[in-house]
């Protein structure tokens, strides 16, 4: 399930065979399991999970995900205000990303929002490495232990997190085969993200990369 991967100056972050899934999360619980717009996944009582920015006067796109799969961030939080702004739109990112494999849109403009030119088409290959062999995604993903950084004067930012795809599987919408990892796989995956602030001041991704088993203990 792991996201895209890249390779880095000093080690090579590799992205696993399997289709699983990536997403970050850590203590305290900011768990939000919502549901995507026009995800039509036919699931009950999805609820609405808005960004709460500190740029004002930027409409950002609703991201609802549906009750059959469950995102969530853990200490999802800084005191450091630029450092919260970069883990809310990274946050939306990544949840515009999963409501996109669930609702088959691999052109998906809420994902297209959150992205620069590079990181959207490293994300509409990821989103369609699902939607092309027809799954989506169900279970449940913690991200968690998030550590940004801004640098460059506040134009850039590093973003590392964890997620445990122990209770996330892919579902097959025409046979409904539903598939997790090897038994022997570790679970957990390492991401660190590259994002640039936007002239409308959206932290937007431009690179991701990903390790297996790269996770504190």
């Amino acid at each position: 399930m792991a996201r895209s991967a890249l390779t880095t100056t000093a080690a090579t972050f590799t992205a696993t065979a399997a289709l699983l899934l990536t997403a970050c999360g850590g203590g305290g619980d900011d768990s939000s399991s919502d549901n995507i717009k026009g995800a039509g996944t036919g699931s009950s009582a999805p609820s609405a999970s808005a960004s709460s920015s500190t740029t004002p006067g930027v409409e950002r796109p609703v991201i609802k995900l549906p009750s059959s799969f469950q995102l969530t961030f853990h200490d999802w939080t800084s005191s450091d205000a630029q450092q919260q702004a970069v883990l809310n739109d990274a946050k939306e990112e990544l949840r515009a990303g999963y409501a996109a494999i669930i609702a088959n849109d691999p052109d998906s403009e809420a994902v297209a929002f959150y992205d620069t030119d590079s990181g959207r088409s490293q994300s509409k290959k990821w989103i369609k490495s699902y939607t092309d062999k027809n799954v989506t995604v169900i279970g449940k993903l913690p991200v968690f232990d998030p550590k940004a950084t801004v640098l460059d004067g506040g134009t850039t930012a590093s973003l590392g997190y964890c997620t445990d795809e122990s209770d996330a599987y892919t579902k097959h919408r025409k046979t409904g085969k539903v598939e997790g990892n090897p038994a022997d796989m570790d679970p957990e995956v390492y991401y660190l993200v590259t994002l640039r602030k936007s002239s409308q001041g959206v932290w937007q991704n431009a690179s991701v990369r990903s390790e297996r088993g790269e996770c504190a203990k």
